[in-house]
């Protein structure tokens, strides 16, 4: 059975920084792909970045060169450094992974960015 646990959102005004935690309940978690996903108000859940089992990223263009996403295999927990936030990323942030074919979700972080 797979557990995800996020963590590390709150309110920060435009510009400021945040870091969420995600961490993993259940086997392989090195093998696993791991992803964030966000769901601001009234619209649709998106993917905001993925990390590899041997560290290679991708993001959302909308986040790239601001987020960071990293890996700690030892603490089983992923981590999403956001800067330079802005008022458009407020949302609820949520860790995902998929095991077995199955896709397996937290209960979400909010982040919101307001001044």
């Amino acid at each position: 059975q797979v557990q995800l646990e996020e963590s590390g959102g709150g309110l920060v005004p435009p510009g400021g920084s945040l870091r969420l935690s995600c961490m993993f309940s259940g086997s392989a978690f090195a093998t696993r792909t791991m992803n964030w996903y966000r769901q601001a108000p009234g619209q649709q859940r998106e993917m905001v970045a993925s990390i590899g089992s041997g560290g290679s990223t991708n993001y959302a263009d909308s986040v790239k060169g601001r987020f960071t996403f990293s890996r700690d295999n030892a603490k089983n927990t992923v981590y999403l450094q956001m800067n330079n936030l802005k008022p458009e990323d407020t949302a609820i942030y949520f860790c995902n992974v998929r095991v077995m074919g199955q896709y397996n979700w937290g209960q979400g972080t909010e982040v919101t960015v307001s001044s």
